[in-house]
């Protein structure tokens, strides 16, 4: 019983912390339960929607004025958690929506071009459903007091929904949109629809406008940078030409500032952010409140105009206290788990910690190693996720020279009748450079959207994943046979070395540890309708497509978990990285060269107005999703090793959790 005090105790403080954490979270999440918060589902002739729906105390006596918001492109509903609870609690209705094929939402429709299947219609499809129900107020007239608002895709879905109501007015009489405010898009995707900007501007009628173009957006508001494919750059929407149109043509303007346009007032706010920046700001929230407040004016008798308070904060800070109890309690889980018969199969004979390198050449040796195992992933982000040509052609060079080498060295250790050392070394790494270079030439049929691997921005990831395993376990078995083999390291000194039933019980353990972690989730979603987040990174329920997806990507994911695990394991062998030195170097190499990537590419860009990486838009903000997510792959990785003696827990659980959170944050294509 005493073996089990300190994970009993620490399964307690991580339930605390989740019980603590949902409970205020709700609460904000809900105004101190003046707005009931409900998932909701309902048809529509492209598939199936689903959102947050937040109705305030009243609404179904006294129909209110209502927002229709949405997320962008690899994100859900709550995204928009800053405008739903800021405007619910003002007393509007909102509906927070996942799109198509985002979040809990599906899209049947054919889809040709992927893209272009589920951002087009979603926003009007919400507005049609949202139209018809009691608790949303129409005018006199019965035009709807319905505001459409989205963040980057979500801004696109939201113009072209204004586009089609007013289509829709010229046969019905009745606008059902009332106003619109995008966040983070300006017209380049609604444009590749066929329209032209005097088309879009002509489409917003009467109805209250406004853009919050920020200043450092990786993608939009500078049409020649765009053009060029070098978009992270300083931008000034306002004094653009599209941005002087959405005005009304006007010569010169000022962000922040009101104009009336065709009997409506339109503006643009230009905060000092970056494209996701826009979900997480006070300054941007406060702009969307002071939008609200001006288009929905007449409206003040039933929603409260001119409160400038925020409280959305507090409730991302408590949902982050639920998140770090989400990710502490698979330690106690697991420790608890492998006391019980066949889960204690995991458990193998610890490995007899390394002595530290003797000779200043294998010191040196050793942390050449550590710098390159944590900078190649960050220095060759950029060309295997994003297909860059310079460097895929460069990485496919530095293949086909390791491929000469490996040979030229396996050919002169026969011909010398060198050691197996040498022999099996260097036959190895032929090997691998060789799948590494089959590999990097089929680099666009990995990068292809199809119905097995339907998560488009996930296969890029996984293309840098196992490109990423691979050279580094050409790095682990060069360093092991020049290096650590003559210092006595075997298979076990890294964790490798365990039977079928160890593996077997690490794998069950992993899958049962999750499946508690995640029965703990959607209680927690169904008593207080909050998942654990901060920002971008978030723990959210999922539906039966994102199970079937994990099943396909689970195994590709386990190459880079199961191998970037070794090499860790081997890069801290030895005595002198026991205790937190060792989680440092473990952390080092699963993130340090993609924190340096971030800060080169933003710092140059806060500075100069130019990012370091210009052509860099998605892929920088997917790093910054990564950084996260292998911040806690590296630690459960050092732990876990310590603790049973091997790397399987470990990756299992990395390879199961990780890809679970990935998958049901990001589109996911379905019918295709």
């Amino acid at each position: 019983m005493k073996n089990n005090r300190k994970p009993v105790v620490l399964l307690i403080i991580s339930l605390l912390l989740v019980l603590i954490g949902s409970i205020v979270a709700a609460q904000l999440n809900s105004s101190n339960g003046e707005v009931d918060v409900s998932r909701i589902y309902f048809d529509t002739e492209r598939g199936e929607l689903s959102g947050l729906l937040y109705k305030p105390d009243g609404a179904d006596s006294e129909a209110r004025p209502t927002l229709v918001t949405t997320h962008g492109y690899l994100n859900s509903a709550e995204m928009q958690d800053a405008q739903a609870i800021e405007m619910s609690k003002r007393g509007y209705v909102v509906l927070a929506l996942d799109q198509y094929d985002h979040g809990h939402s599906t899209g049947t429709m054919e889809k040709p071009i992927p893209f272009f299947s589920f951002w087009p219609y979603a926003i009007y499809d919400a507005v049609q459903y949202m139209y018809e129900q009691d608790y949303v107020l129409k005018d006199a007239e019965q035009n709807g007091v319905i505001a459409v608002s989205g963040h980057s895709m979500g801004g696109f879905s939201s113009t072209h929904a204004v586009m089609l109501d007013e289509a829709d007015y010229q046969g019905s009489g009745v606008r059902k949109i009332h106003s619109s405010l995008t966040m983070g898009s300006d017209y380049q995707w609604v444009k590749a629809l066929g329209y032209t900007d005097e088309e879009i501007n002509a489409s917003y009628g009467p109805r209250p406008s406004g853009k919050i173009a920020g200043v450092y957006d990786e993608f939009f508001f500078d049409a020649e940078a765009s053009a060029a494919g070098q978009s992270v750059v300083k931008k000034d929407y306002v004094s653009t030409p599209e941005g002087l149109g959405f005005l009304g043509g006007l010569e010169s303007a000022q962000a922040g500032e009101f104009y009336e346009v065709d009997g409506a007032e339109r503006i643009i706010y230009q905060p000092n952010e970056t494209h996701p920046w826009n979900h997480f700001s006070e300054q941007s929230t406060a702009h969307a409140v002071d939008f609200y407040d001006a288009a929905f004016a007449e409206y003040g008798d039933v929603v409260t105009v001119g409160e400038n308070g925020q409280t959305w904060m507090w409730k991302e800070w408590f949902s982050f206290i639920a998140l770090i109890g989400f990710f502490l309690l698979f330690i106690p889980v697991i420790n608890l788990l492998t006391k019980l018969p066949f889960f204690n199969w995991v458990y193998t004979k610890s490995p007899v910690a390394l002595a530290a390198p003797k000779t200043p050449g294998a010191k040196l040796a050793g942390y050449i190693l550590l710098v390159v195992g944590a900078l190649y992933p960050a220095l060759f982000f950029t060309a295997l996720h994003s297909g860059d040509a310079t460097g895929m052609t460069l990485l496919r060079q530095i293949s086909m020279i390791t491929i000469g080498l490996a040979a030229l060295i396996l050919i002169f250790s026969f011909v010398r009748n060198a050691s197996h050392s040498a022999k099996m070394g260097s036959g190895l790494i032929l090997v691998l450079g060789i799948v590494q270079y089959i590999y990097l030439r089929e680099q666009e049929r990995f990068f292809a959207t199809t119905e097995w691997f339907g998560a488009a921005t996930v296969n890029p990831i996984v293309f840098w994943a196992i490109n990423v395993a691979i050279v580094t376990l050409m790095i682990l078995i060069g360093y092991h046979f020049v290096a650590k083999k003559a210092e006595g390291a075997s298979f076990a000194s890294y964790g490798l070395k365990a039977n079928a039933k160890t593996i077997i019980a690490a794998l069950a353990t992993a899958i049962v540890a999750v499946v508690i972690g995640y029965g703990l989730l959607y209680l927690v979603d169904a008593f207080f309708k909050v998942d654990f987040r901060l920002w971008t990174l978030a723990v959210k329920t999922f539906e039966d497509q994102h199970v079937f997806a994990l099943l396909r990507y689970a195994p590709l994911f386990f190459i880079y978990y199961f191998i970037v695990g070794l090499s860790v394991n081997v890069n801290t062998a030895s005595s002198a990285y026991d205790g937190w030195k060792g989680y440092g170097i473990s952390i080092l190499h699963f993130i340090g060269g993609l924190v340096l990537y971030l800060a080169y590419h933003y710092g140059l860009l806060f500075l100069t107005g130019t990012g370091g990486y210009p052509a860099e838009s998605l892929s920088s903000i997917i790093v910054i999703g990564l950084v996260p997510v292998l911040l806690l792959a590296a630690i459960y990785n050092r732990y876990f090793f310590r603790k049973t003696g091997n790397v399987y827990v470990g990756a299992f659980l990395n390879t199961i959790l990780m890809t679970l959170i990935t998958l049901a944050n990001t589109v996911l294509y379905t019918g295709l």
